[in-house]
């Protein structure tokens, strides 16, 4: 169903009509977690290791 022009919007339509609302919650305490984790946790190796995780998980934060 993905095709190269496929928007934000469209995405987030797709995930509001299959996911449950538990699923978007756990989602969505997930990144919360994590971007709490690496903003008050700047012990170098734990911010680098959650930075590689990152980018292990296909996030572009740079």
């Amino acid at each position: 169903m993905e095709t190269e022009t496929d928007t934000v919007r469209q995405r987030v339509d797709i995930a509001t009509s299959t996911l449950s609302g538990t699923q978007m919650a756990l989602g969505l305490a997930l990144v919360v977690a994590l971007a709490f984790t690496l903003l008050f946790v700047q012990d170098p190796m734990v911010h680098d290791s959650l930075h590689n995780f990152r980018h292990g998980a296909g996030i572009t934060c740079h």
